[in-house]
C-alpha cells in the first residue's frame, strides 16, 4: 500500500510540474487599444521635442509601408522616378534598405555565377540584363525582395532613386544607394559589393 502512496504522489507531481510548464508556455494577451494609443501618445510627444534631423531620421528608419505606385505585369515593380531633395519616405518595401541593397547584391553575383562576369553598363542596361535580357533569358530580380524599376527602366533604391553600379572587375561590384535624401555621395549612402 505504501509502495502505491509514492506512485501516486510522483504522478501527481509531475501531472502538476507538466501544467505549470505548458501554463508558462501561452501566448501572452495582445495589446489592448487603450494601451496602443497611450504608446502613441508618449512617441509622438517625445518626436515634438526632438530637432527635425533626428526625426528625420526615425521616420526613414520607421517609415510607413506604402504600396507600389504602379504595378507591372513582370515581377518587379516599377515606381516612377523620384527628384532628389529633402529625405523622402520609403516608397514600397517592408525591408530595411540595407536589406533591399544585400538582395541587389545577391541578384548580382547570382548573374555573375550563372554568365562568369557581372552585367556592365548603365543602370538601364544593368536592370535589363538581370530582368531577363540574357543569353538564358533568366530573371534574377525579385519585386518579393525589395527590387523595384522605375519608369525609366533602372533599379531603384527604397526611397526611389536610381542605383549607381560601379564596377570594381569583372567579378567584383558596388551598388550605391543614394539614401533619404535623395542624393548621391553623401554621409546617408548606402554601399554593399
Amino acid at each position: 500500500m505504501r509502495k502505491w502512496g509514492f506512485v501516486l504522489l510522483a504522478l501527481a507531481a509531475a501531472l502538476a510540474g507538466c501544467l505549470l510548464f505548458f501554463k508558462s508556455k501561452t501566448a501572452p494577451p495582445g495589446p489592448s487599444p487603450e494601451n496602443t494609443a497611450a504608446q502613441d501618445a508618449a512617441v509622438a510627444g517625445a518626436l515634438s521635442r526632438q530637432n527635425p534631423g533626428t526625426v528625420a531620421i526615425i521616420e526613414s528608419n520607421f517609415a510607413r509601408v506604402q504600396p507600389a505606385r504602379t504595378i507591372s505585369s513582370s515581377p518587379v515593380a516599377k515606381v516612377p522616378a523620384a527628384s532628389p531633395g529633402k529625405p523622402a519616405a520609403l516608397q514600397f518595401t517592408n525591408f530595411a534598405p540595407a536589406i533591399v541593397l544585400e538582395n541587389m547584391g545577391r541578384a548580382i553575383r547570382q548573374y555573375g555565377k550563372m554568365f562568369g562576369g557581372n552585367p556592365v553598363g548603365t543602370n538601364p542596361e544593368i536592370t535589363a540584363a538581370l530582368a531577363g535580357n540574357n543569353p538564358k533569358g533568366i530573371n534574377f530580380l525579385k519585386a518579393e525582395d525589395g527590387m523595384r524599376i522605375n519608369g525609366n527602366g533602372e533599379l531603384v533604391d527604397p526611397w526611389g532613386t536610381p542605383y549607381f553600379f560601379h564596377q570594381l572587375s569583372g567579378s567584383d561590384m558596388e551598388i550605391h544607394s543614394a539614401g533619404p535624401d535623395g542624393i548621391m555621395w553623401t554621409i546617408d549612402d548606402l554601399v554593399v559589393k
